[in-house]
């Protein structure tokens, strides 16, 4: 079983780093992808973050792990492997692995995931951490305290998310986003989901996008569409959570 610090070795190479061309130690977001993986709509979003001074990490758990896309999706975006909580190890690892250089501010940090990457940061958020949970041996040794807020884009919080309404441990200002003809859930589900992240103290704000699943991915797949207008206002309200939360040096 992993250790962070094992899992990070095994993540870094894949993780692509936009930010400012300085060593000054900036506020720092890391973006997790959905089951299907890296697609185009998630450099954007880090590319709006650098724009606004932060430094993003973009995180890709398959390319590491020697998975093509064709496996992700009939394994993992059908519940087979890499379910949430174990996700959640890869959200730890990568906040271990960030928070520790040199260039980053350990205490302004946020974490965003878009559908299968957002309930990994909801499992990472809930779970009580104990040693040889989340599929790494040490899931407790890095701290939550720098994480100042959570962007998540309708995540996955079906049948199969079953900690969906464990409450979250660790309560930083919170945007979800909610896709109104989202075929994995109801919008009455998500509301309630993110209501209990409200109750343990979050600010959280939710959106009512009025788009389906993935309306914010160039090319996504029936029975999702993609829509420029409503990616457009999402990337706007990913900065400003980031500008709520910390202002980045000059």
């Amino acid at each position: 079983m992993d250790t962070l610090a094992a899992r990070w070795t095994m993540l870094e190479p894949g993780v692509a780093v936009v930010g400012p061309e300085d060593d000054r130690p900036r506020p720092a977001v890391i973006l997790f992808h959905g089951c299907g993986g890296l697609r185009d709509h998630l450099p954007r979003y880090a590319e709006a973050a650098r724009a606004a001074g932060w430094r993003a990490f973009i995180v890709d758990s398959y390319g590491p792990r020697g998975w093509s896309r064709e496996r992700a999706l009939m394994t993992v975006c059908t519940g087979l492997t890499l379910r949430g909580d174990k996700r959640a190890g890869d959200v730890l690892a990568a906040l271990d692995g960030v928070s520790r250089r040199r260039d980053v501010d350990a205490s302004r940090v946020a974490l965003a995931g878009w559908s299968h990457g957002g309930w990994g940061i909801m499992e990472a958020m809930s779970s009580e951490r104990h040693d040889r949970m989340l599929g790494l041996a040490d899931p407790g040794a890095v701290s939550l305290d720098g994480v100042r807020a959570v962007y998540l884009a309708y995540p996955y919080i079906g049948v199969a998310a079953l900690n969906r309404m464990r409450p979250w441990k660790h309560c930083p200002k919170t945007l979800a986003v909610i896709s109104r003809g989202d075929h994995l859930t109801t919008v009455r589900n998500a509301e309630t989901v993110h209501a209990m992240v409200r109750n343990c103290g979050a600010d959280v704000e939710t959106w009512i996008a009025e788009g389906t699943h993935a309306f914010d991915e160039p090319g996504a797949a029936k029975p999702m569409r993609y829509h420029p207008e409503l990616a457009d206002e999402a990337v706007r309200r990913f900065v400003a959570l980031l500008e709520d939360v910390a202002v980045a040096p000059a």
